[in-house]
């Protein structure tokens, strides 16, 4: 059956879902983690982007505080990535479009990017994502439930039945969640870990800071209120 997703607009909000081809666990260790987020953070560009080259420049930039070039220019991005959550099989996204086609250029960019380290690495062939899904964030309502939905995501790695059975030990959980360092959920919350990945400031003001962003994933997991049933945002 093909995949249905709506037309992308410039200034419009998507969850985007990720994932891999046949299910293979694309992270299969820390290092590919890393990799991961790295890779949407550099590949966030209308310029070609070499890996090696970028982290040859970002080491030099580490050794000499006068060099600026190439890993500080102003860079032309496809979409401003407000949340992410990586999971060793499939990786969420929620993206602003700035350019006209930018979330499938981005998507696509770092599609081959991640193929092509994994691919090296594990000694495979052939493309390491199926086709990309998409949700249009029409209202506030919805952005604060696929906050929600995107940073609750790794619940599953810890109580895998917890859509059958509840969430057994919300305690637990949140202390899981907070620790949790392949998604965006530590900034938000004031606990630095890859701050230059994502622009938190529209969500910060929406949920209500760091407070807020804490307070609205905890009463979720806790209570099961204050958000709507995030059904809908569900392509998996």
């Amino acid at each position: 059956m093909p995949i249905k997703r709506p037309c992308f607009t410039n200034g419009e909000i998507y969850h985007i879902i990720i994932r891999a081809a046949g299910d293979t666990v694309i992270f299969k260790d820390e290092s590919d983690y890393y990799r991961g987020v790295y890779s949407i953070y550099e590949f966030n560009t209308t310029k070609p982007v070499v890996i090696r080259e970028r982290r040859r420049a970002r080491l030099k930039e580490k050794q000499d505080y006068s060099y600026r070039e190439p890993f500080s220019e102003t860079r032309d991005l496809f979409v401003e990535i407000l949340a992410f959550c990586f999971m060793p099989n499939h990786i969420h996204l929620l993206l602003k479009q700035l350019k006209d086609g930018g979330i499938s250029k981005f998507v696509k960019k770092v599609g081959t990017g991640e193929a092509g380290y994994f691919n090296k690495k594990y000694n495979r062939k052939g493309p390491l994502f199926a086709k990309f899904r998409a949700v249009h964030i029409k209202d506030d309502n919805q952005l604060n439930t696929v906050f929600v939905y995107i940073h609750s995501n790794p619940i599953s790695l810890l109580e895998p039945r917890w859509k059958e059975k509840g969430i057994q030990n919300p305690k637990k959980v949140m202390e899981f969640l907070k620790n949790y360092r392949w998604s965006s959920y530590q900034d938000y919350i004031g606990k630095k870990n890859f701050p230059s990945v994502t622009k938190r400031e529209f969500l910060l003001n929406i949920l209500g800071r760091e407070k807020g962003s804490s307070e609205i994933v905890k009463n979720w997991v806790e209570y099961k209120r204050g958000i709507r049933d995030y059904s809908e945002l569900s392509l998996e």
